[in-house]
C-alpha cells in the first residue's frame, strides 16, 4: 500500500498537498525557534547597522550655519524614508531566514505549511524587535520620551517659563543688553528742547565735576534699580499700581525735567510696551509647545506604521523562504 506522503497534489503556491498522516505531526514541533532565534539575529544586527548609518547621514546634512544642510522638513522626511527602510531590509532579512532555515515538515498540508512560515516570519521579527529595542533602548527612549516630555512640559508650563524668563531679565538691572534695560533708559530719557544742553546723566542745575558726575551715576543707578523691581512686580501681578506708578513718574519728573502729568504718561506707556512684549514671549512658547507636541505625536505614528509594515515583510519573506526550503 503506498505511503499517502508520497502522493503530493499540485497547488498554484508551489507548496505541496500531502495528506495527513496520524502520528507524524504529533512527532514534531511545528515551530522551530533555532531559525526564528537565527533569523531574528540577523534583523536586529542589520537593523543596528542601518540606524548608525542613518544617524551618521543624518548628522553630515545638518550644518550649523544658517540657510545651509536640511531643513526640519527635509530632515524629517528623509528620517521616516530610513526608519521605513531599515524595517523593510531588516524584517525581510530575518523572515526569509526564519523560512529558509526551518525543518521539513513531512506530512503536513499545505495551508498548515503556508500558516506556519507565517508564524516563523512574525515571531522573528518580534524577537529582533525586542531585541533592537533592548539594545537601542537608551538612545530611542532618549529621543521619543525628551520629545514627549519636552512637549509636555513646555504645554503645562509655558506662561510661567515665559513670565519668568521676563521677569529675570527685569530684575537684572546690570544686564545692559536685555529688551528690559532699553525700557528703562527711555524712562529717564530727557527731551534736549526743554533741558538745553545738560548732560544725560548730570541734573539740572549742577557744575560739571568728577564728584557732581559720580553722584549723578549713582543716583541713576540706584533710580533704575527701583524701578526695574517694580516692573517686576507689576508684571507678575499683572497691574501696576496707582501708588507706584506715581513714584516712578515723580522719579522720571525729577531726572528728566517732565511734568508729573507727562511722567505718568510716559511710565504707563513704557509698562504697557513691557507686558506687550511678555504676552508676545508667551504665545511663542505656547506655539513651541503645539510643535513639539505634534512632532512627537507624528514621530510615533510613522514609528507605529514602519514596525507594522516590518512585520508583515517579515511574514511574507519567510514564505517566500520556507517554499525555497520545500522545494
Amino acid at each position: 500500500m503506498p505511503d499517502s506522503r508520497t502522493l503530493p497534489s499540485s497547488r498554484p503556491d508551489g507548496y505541496l498537498a500531502t495528506a495527513s498522516v496520524p502520528g507524524v505531526e504529533a512527532s514534531a514541533s511545528g515551530v522551530s525557534w533555532g531559525a526564528i532565534l537565527a533569523g531574528a539575529a540577523g534583523a536586529a544586527a542589520l537593523s543596528l547597522v542601518l540606524m548608525l548609518l542613518g544617524s551618521g547621514l543624518g548628522m553630515s546634512s545638518i550644518s550649523p550655519w544658517s540657510n545651509r544642510g536640511a531643513g526640519a522638513a527635509a530632515f524629517g522626511f528623509a528620517a521616516i524614508s530610513w526608519l521605513t527602510f531599515t524595517q523593510l531590509a531588516a524584517s525581510g532579512l530575518g523572515g526569509y531566514l526564519a523560512g529558509r532555515l526551518r525543518t521539513k515538515w513531512a506530512g503536513v498540508h499545505g495551508d498548515e505549511v503556508y500558516f506556519r512560515d507565517t508564524a516563523h516570519g512574525f515571531l522573528a521579527w518580534t524577537v529582533a524587535t525586542l531585541l533592537t529595542a533592548s539594545v537601542l533602548t537608551s538612545a530611542v527612549g532618549s529621543i521619543l520620551g525628551a520629545g514627549a516630555q519636552a512637549g509636555s512640559a513646555m504645554a503645562g508650563s509655558a506662561a510661567t517659563a515665559a513670565t519668568g524668563a521676563a521677569v529675570a531679565g527685569a530684575t537684572d538691572a546690570s544686564d545692559s543688553s536685555g529688551p528690559m534695560a532699553y525700557l528703562i533708559d527711555g524712562l529717564f530719557r530727557r527731551d534736549p528742547a526743554t533741558t538745553g544742553n545738560a548732560p544725560a546723566d548730570q541734573p539740572a542745575g549742577t557744575t560739571a565735576g568728577a564728584p557732581a558726575s559720580a553722584r549723578a551715576e549713582t543716583d541713576r543707578s540706584q533710580a533704575t534699580t527701583e524701578i526695574t523691581r517694580i516692573f517686576a512686580n507689576g508684571m507678575r501681578t499683572g497691574a501696576l499700581p496707582p501708588e507706584d506708578a506715581r513714584y516712578m513718574a515723580g522719579v522720571v519728573a525729577q531726572r528728566t525735567g517732565l511734568s508729573q502729568q507727562d511722567a505718568e504718561k510716559r511710565v504707563t506707556e513704557t509698562f504697557s510696551k513691557a507686558q506687550t512684549a511678555l504676552n508676545d514671549a508667551k504665545v511663542k512658547a505656547q506655539q513651541a509647545a503645539d510643535a513639539a507636541r505634534k512632532a512627537t505625536a507624528i514621530a510615533s505614528l510613522w514609528l507605529v506604521i514602519s514596525l507594522l509594515v516590518g512585520a508583515f515583510v517579515a511574514s511574507l519573506a519567510a514564505v517566500y523562504g520556507g517554499r525555497r526550503r520545500d522545494l
